[in-house]
């Protein structure tokens, strides 16, 4: 199978298993992988998802071969823009554990994740250009949001290959571990947020990501509604009672 979930309650798995392609994304897998963020959206025993890949690669993009053959009514109603839409829309936090090539599409499928955990040997970029095309799900948009607009014109216009320490140090990614520890980092990881309340862990994602689409002022009066809401919930109340009584809190996620 190309894609393949495990649940580890309070976390899930994701893996892209494609590694006879380098985990290049057909349209099959797009709708698989739409398909497992449904499902463990609605699974209220997870919390918090990893996404990785096989040893080799992440993903090195679209399937080129597939995307040579569809024509522009496919490319907009079935592209890969609906996963990357899905991911936007998922209200639980996920995590991209990286090894190998993360090139193209794979890049982007991996920055449009809420962080970014990456083997010290892997291997970044945006090739398009080289191809006669350019980035098309978000690496001309992301990579300046995070890096800035010179580091973004550099990666997109020489279609240069990233060496991890390189991306690290931009900001692209949040921490380089050695590569047999990728998967098990991002699932610790994953498991940590998975003990705060799913409520807060939700309105916090929310408000991070509006700071990415609006201006201070704005993005100020959104962060406080998102406080009152967490503040007032039934989470909100039991994690203050919690600590002032000196105990665990039990986040029921409303």
């Amino acid at each position: 199978m190309s894609v393949y979930v495990e649940k580890e309650p309070p976390i899930a798995v994701i893996t892209i298993n494609r590694p006879e392609a380098l985990n290049a994304l057909n349209l099959e897998m797009v709708d698989r992988l739409i398909k497992a963020l449904d499902e463990l959206e609605a699974d209220e025993n997870i919390r918090a998802v990893v996404i990785t890949g096989t040893d080799r690669a992440f993903s090195v993009g679209a399937d080129v071969k597939e995307m040579y053959k569809l024509d522009l009514a496919e490319v907009y109603l079935r592209g890969h823009r609906r996963l990357w839409d899905r991911i936007r829309r998922f209200k639980k936090p996920i995590i991209a554990a990286v090894k190998g090539y993360c090139l193209g599409g794979g890049f982007e499928l991996a920055m449009a994740c809420d962080m970014i955990i990456a083997a010290d040997d892997a291997v970044f970029g945006q090739p398009e250009i080289n191809v006669g095309i350019i980035p098309g799900e978000g690496g001309t948009q992301r990579i300046p949001r995070t890096a800035g607009r010179l580091v973004a014109m550099e990666y997109v216009l020489t279609g240069r290959f990233i060496p991890a320490w390189e991306a690290h140090r931009r900001g692209l990614v949040n921490k380089l571990v050695p590569r047999e520890l990728v998967v098990e980092y991002a699932k610790r990881l994953a498991r940590e947020i998975a003990e705060k309340s799913p409520l807060a862990v939700a309105l916090a994602k929310d408000a991070v990501n509006a700071a990415w689409e609006t201006t201070l002022s704005s993005g100020l009066d959104y962060e406080r509604r998102n406080f009152i809401v967490a503040l007032f919930s039934e989470d909100g109340r039991e994690g203050i009672a919690a600590f002032i009584e000196k105990r665990k809190p039990q986040f029921k996620g409303r």
